[in-house]
């Protein structure tokens, strides 16, 4: 197999944010072409996951998109902070955003948002059993509507194009599977 990786010869940065940094990046191809200027988003990694109650019902959360502008319906999930390991940030957001404790959290794969222009990484989970062991406890601009759907809702709302992130999207198709809901 050929070897299709870029050498970085020089990296600028544009803007340093705690969400979001932008970078340039000097990058030489394998043919010796040069890429004089690259631009890279540099994101934190996320986690989601699909959250089945100890009832068999899917745990979603509708809220407001604004880069998007939408009304979004969505599985839980969040950024993992610093060196938190991925399913400890998964286990913080599920009660966090929910309520639920989930003794059961399953990983399913990595996925990558936009690989040609962002560098982080979703790592996405299967979580089961779930709890409610308390109130929702969102961070400063969060506002979160959860809901319990059947699995049989959760799939037709896919079929219907209901659900526009395509991230959790993804982990859903995953997670059905893994449970024998699809093949």
């Amino acid at each position: 197999m050929n070897n299709l990786t870029w050498k970085v010869l020089e990296s600028n940065y544009i803007h340093k944010g705690s969400w979001a940094t932008l970078r340039t990046d000097k990058c030489e191809m394998p043919d010796g072409r040069i890429v004089p200027a690259y631009y890279v988003l540099e994101y934190p990694n996320w986690v989601n996951a699909v959250a089945v109650t100890e009832d068999n019902k899917i745990l979603m959360v509708t809220q407001y998109r604004h880069a998007a502008e939408i009304i979004s319906l969505e599985i839980p999930g969040g950024v993992i902070d610093g060196d938190e390991a991925p399913e400890a940030a998964m286990r913080r957001e599920l009660l966090e955003e929910t309520g639920y404790r989930f003794d059961n959290i399953e990983y399913l794969a990595t996925i990558y948002a936009n690989p040609s222009t962002a560098n982080n990484k979703t790592f996405c989970y299967l979580a089961t059993g779930g709890v409610k062991v308390q109130e929702q406890s969102l961070d400063e601009h969060e506002e979160l509507i959860v809901h319990e759907y059947t699995i049989s809702e959760v799939k037709q709302f896919l079929a219907e194009n209901k659900i526009a992130q395509s991230l959790h999207c993804t982990a859903l198709f995953y997670a059905l599977m893994k449970l024998g809901e699809i093949g």
